[in-house]
């Protein structure tokens, strides 16, 4: 079954600052900030949460079809993706823009300064969710504001049931906004904090949000995830992991591993468990695409987590 993965692309630019933010930055100086950071170590990578979640589906061995707009730099990332197999068949490049770029600065407080370009992802509207492909689910992620508004009415116009998920973009929408997206959408997935402001925005409880729809996910990082659906509240834990890396990506491993459950027609714990095993094979490896079990691996991961059989389809 085809998954549509609506979102951003980007390449993430990550250093280490041997020191904290805190000696540098004078609280009575904000007004006239001037700092260097001296930032020995330096990697990039390749991100965006349409990349990553097409990376953890894709690991899975489903049938991932990522849908964004990329720079005139895209080669890399393009080769890399021809490399894991990933479809480029709805990527749209914008020969007059940079595909998105994040720079981020961590401190010895693991405290972090991104500064994010946006570029290509401006112009993610240019792309159309196709009605005659074959998708039987979606994902709207994180991506261009207009996109991200025009894409969840195409889903609906296509009868294609999708996932909202609006990760660090929710604060680009209103309360009004929101409630659209809640009502268009068959699932949502946020983490605790996007709940929050989802709530703040709208004025909906989380019952009156999880009621609209098919399910609401909300995701706890070390505390695990919550599925509330039908009425029913579906605690799922976080898996045990040898050693925290890196938790950048881990929501859109999550993500990945919920499109796999859903799109197979899985039960909500197995869904949900899947999802959390993602999530933790993710965080035990730096960058967000950096980690590569193979499917024996993930079965076998499971049944030690959870103590139940893995079957793929």
């Amino acid at each position: 079954m085809s998954v549509l993965i609506c979102g951003s692309f980007a390449y993430d630019t990550i250093m280490v600052f041997h020191d904290k933010f805190k000696n540098h930055i004078l609280p009575d100086k904000v007004h006239m900030l001037n700092v260097s950071f001296l930032v020995p170590g330096m990697r990039k990578e390749f991100g965006g949460c349409a990349g990553n979640i097409s990376y953890n589906l894709n690991l899975l061995c489903d049938d991932a079809l990522p849908m964004g707009t990329v720079g005139h730099d895209f080669r890399p990332y393009a080769d890399w993706m021809d490399r894991c197999g990933i479809s480029r068949q709805y990527l749209t490049v914008v020969e007059d823009n940079y595909t998105g770029q994040a720079f981020i600065t961590t401190d010895e407080d693991d405290n972090q300064i991104t500064a994010f370009h946006p570029g290509a992802m401006n112009e993610s509207h240019m792309n159309q969710v196709p009605r005659d492909a074959g998708i039987r689910i979606g994902i709207i992620s994180p991506d261009g504001r207009c996109g991200m508004i025009e894409h969840a009415c195409q889903f609906v116009d296509a009868g294609i049931p999708f996932i909202f998920d609006p990760g660090q973009g929710t604060p680009m929408f209103s309360g009004e906004e929101l409630k659209v997206f809640i009502g268009q959408a068959t699932w949502v997935a946020v983490n605790d904090y996007e709940l929050h402001l989802i709530r703040q925005r709208t004025g909906y409880s989380l019952q009156g949000i999880a009621a609209q729809v098919n399910a609401l996910i909300v995701t706890k990082g070390g505390e695990g995830s919550t599925i509330y659906s039908s009425g029913t509240e579906i605690r799922i834990p976080s898996v045990r992991i040898a050693e925290i890396r890196d938790p950048t990506g881990c929501g859109d491993a999550y993500r990945g591993g919920l499109l796999y459950g859903l799109s197979h027609n899985l039960d909500w714990e197995t869904t949900g468990r899947i999802a959390s095993l993602m999530a933790g094979m993710k965080i035990e490896h730096e960058g967000t695409q950096n980690h590569h079990p193979t499917r024996w691996d993930i079965s076998a991961r499971y049944k030690v987590s959870f103590g139940g059989r893995l079957e793929f389809g």
